[in-house]
């Protein structure tokens, strides 16, 4: 469990939030309360303390050069302890955030420098509970939304408070 001061640099997914209630309605243990729907673009990010002017400018920056991607979640993945739904389109914008902040590892470095940009739909459980929530959530999908903004969020006393909404805003830098 992340300690108060964590933050996170996140993409909110309203469109999604049905498969997080199906997951919860079989297992509320297996969805992470706090936040709602989200693709997670960097985290941990920096601690809440540290957060500078400049870092919000650089936040805001680098969403604006992106126009706001229409993301498509049409599959169901599922490994041991964990359930997702892949979301491709963010791809760039996660790399970009992780090439922007090249000294914090995405998820400390347990799944390398380029982790797939995905929505967590439920982590722990058992297979059999994985699959009743695969179950449920299949005939969800396909889901469409419109990411409008990279979020800062920042754990505290009282759970994930937002700090920054940095809409998206412009066009896709140049790869």
């Amino acid at each position: 469990m992340p300690e108060s001061g964590t933050t996170a640099l996140v993409i909110l997914l309203p469109a999604a939030e049905p498969v997080l209630a199906a997951a919860r309605r079989v297992d509320p243990a297996l969805v992470r309360p706090g936040l709602p729907a989200h693709v997670t673009a960097l985290y941990p990010f920096l601690p809440d303390g540290s957060l500078t002017d400049e870092v919000f400018a650089a936040i805001r920056a680098l969403a604006a050069a992106f126009a706001p991607p229409e993301v498509r979640l049409t599959e169901f993945v599922a490994a041991p302890g964990f359930a997702a739904l892949p979301a491709p389109a963010l791809q760039p914008v996660a790399d970009a955030v992780c090439a922007r902040w090249p000294e914090i590892p995405p998820y400390g470095g347990r799944f390398g420098p380029r982790p797939v940009a995905h929505l967590t739909v439920a982590m722990g459980g058992s297979e059999e509970a994985l699959e009743r929530v695969a179950q449920e959530v299949r005939p969800l999908l396909p889901l469409t939304d419109r990411a409008g903004a990279l979020q800062l969020v920042a754990l505290t006393e009282r759970g994930w408070e937002p700090r920054l909404e940095a809409p998206f805003g412009g066009e896709r830098p140049v790869q």
